[in-house]
């Protein structure tokens, strides 16, 4: 029948105005910003830094390989590589970064960033309301400002938090499995050369 999307999508509006009157679900207007929608799990905004543990400078996951850096279009990333390791939040010595600033005036959002991390430690806010009269400074974001705990990550973005932690899981077991079975190994080759030559004169 000619038009009969256009009377569907008439009732359809109809319907949602004359119910907004009777149920609050039927209202789709929210008074923002005393009200916000939730916003989907899939949202991206402005890139954060993950960090695990309770100190964010010694669980910050980057490890100041600049990969983002040099991949971001914009060129809105800049890393400041430290020149020694200190330990992370497990206690082994990584490189960290000494700067790690974000310029989200110029940031498009792309999420290359996030995509080339290699180490889960960069990924996408869903935070959005970020103006500022302060057009220089204001949204200069440095490592102090964008560092977030692997908790708040859950909270935005559960389904893939809870990947990213299977996966780094599993990479850790292997890693530890490696490391006994080679400690293992070492012990028992040196066990025979410590041992006694058996056999005639």
């Amino acid at each position: 029948m000619l038009g009969e999307g256009i009377l569907k999508g008439m009732a359809e509006t109809a319907k949602n105005f004359f119910g907004s009157y009777v149920s609050k679900e039927r209202l789709t207007t929210v008074e923002y910003p005393e009200e916000r929608v939730p916003a989907a799990e899939n949202a991206r905004a402005f890139p954060f830094l993950v960090y695990d543990g309770p100190d964010w400078q010694a669980g910050l996951r980057c490890v100041s390989c600049q990969i983002c850096e040099k991949e971001c279009p914009p060129k809105c990333i800049l890393i400041e590589k430290s020149k020694d390791k200190k330990p992370d939040y497990v206690g082994k010595p990584q490189f960290y970064p000494v700067r790690f600033d974000i310029d989200l005036s110029v940031c498009m959002s792309c999420q290359i960033c996030v995509e080339v991390c290699p180490f889960d430690a960069i990924k996408m806010n869903t935070e959005f309301a970020l103006a500022t009269d302060d057009r220089f400074g204001g949204l200069l974001f440095s490592r102090e400002k964008l560092a977030k705990s692997n908790e708040y990550y859950h909270s935005i973005h559960p389904t893939e938090a809870a990947e990213v932690d299977a996966r780094l899981a599993e990479e850790k077991a292997k890693v530890e499995a490696k490391a006994k079975a080679a400690a293992e190994a070492a012990a028992a080759k040196a066990a025979v050369s410590a041992s006694p030559a058996e056999g005639g004169n």
